[in-house]
């Protein structure tokens, strides 16, 4: 399940750096404008590139925790060496 849900979250980050660096809005950022002394393309490609990197490794470095309060109903199989309870 949590190899599913791991492909799943990559997708749409996929999906999401298609958007974020293809045309359509690569071409807002196009102008003579300046942010800091900086051309506004070459700071949004930056900070874009900086955020997707930083999601990539968020999604793929998530620790794969277990869930509490799956196995709280059971309980562990007895010890074979241990006494029984009277």
């Amino acid at each position: 399940m949590q190899r599913t849900l791991t492909g799943q979250r990559l997708a749409a980050l996929f999906l999401l750096g298609w958007l974020l660096f293809n045309y359509p809005l690569l071409s807002l950022f196009n102008d003579a404008r300046a942010w800091f002394g900086v051309p506004r393309l070459y700071a949004y490609l930056f900070l874009a590139w900086a955020a997707f990197i930083a999601l990539l490794a968020i999604v793929a470095e998530r620790d794969v925790r277990p869930n509490p309060g799956r196995d709280a109903g059971r309980h562990p199989a007895p010890d074979k060496n241990s006494p029984e309870p009277r």
